[in-house]
């Protein structure tokens, strides 16, 4: 079928016209917004850099009490946690129940193997991916749950095999999972400001 061409009284093809027109002013705006970017990219990494390994930040003062976060580091989920003192409380009373309660065989810094396992009481920082097949362990955080059980403490629960862990990662015994929730590399370089991918204790990204 022939197109419609609608021409002017001067001869010219004046859809084609507007075409050029909207085509030319389009242009101009990509290239603005391209003039931008690198702008914009300076004040975070970009994917590739991440990919790499390059820090990321997380201001934990936007993160409410008792919620959790999710970051991506090095392609993998980070769950940052600001627990409640309630919340804190809830990682004693069941150690018995723990396949691994003082993370002597689990991934972490040194300066995470303590009762928190973290540098600050109030705020967990968490590899989110199961350690028995890699997948997403859901928040399940409210304890004495209907759906968990009147025994449970707070933690995470993995719906895809039905690992457990607690409010620290550590993995209860039934689980799949043998070992508990690994944790990054991070720092606080100021006040709830935290950087994952950055080790205060050696000065760069491991």
């Amino acid at each position: 079928m022939a197109e419609n061409v609608v021409v002017g009284d001067d001869g010219v093809d004046q859809s084609r016209r507007k075409f050029l027109t909207t085509a030319t002013v389009a242009t101009g705006a990509v290239g603005a917004a391209f003039a931008a970017v690198p702008f914009i990219a300076s004040w975070a990494p970009s994917e590739r850099a991440k990919a790499a390994g390059a820090p990321v930040e997380l201001d934990v003062s936007k993160v409410d009490p008792g919620q959790m976060a999710i970051v991506t580091w090095r392609r993998s989920p980070i769950y940052v946690v600001r627990r409640t003192p309630e919340m804190v409380g809830q990682l004693k009373g069941h150690d018995d129940r723990l396949k691994d309660k003082d993370s002597a065989e689990s991934d972490q810094p040194d300066y995470a193997k303590n009762e928190y396992r973290a540098r600050l009481p109030e705020v967990l920082v968490l590899i989110g991916t199961c350690t028995h097949l890699g997948c997403l362990p859901k928040q399940r955080f409210e304890a004495h749950s209907a759906e968990m059980g009147a025994d449970w403490p707070g933690g995470f629960f993995c719906p895809c095999h039905g690992s457990r862990f607690d409010l620290a990662g550590r993995v209860f015994n039934g689980s799949p999972a043998s070992l508990n929730l690994r944790i990054p590399p991070y720092s606080f370089p100021s006040p709830l400001k935290l950087v994952v991918g950055v080790d205060e204790t050696h000065k760069g990204a491991a």
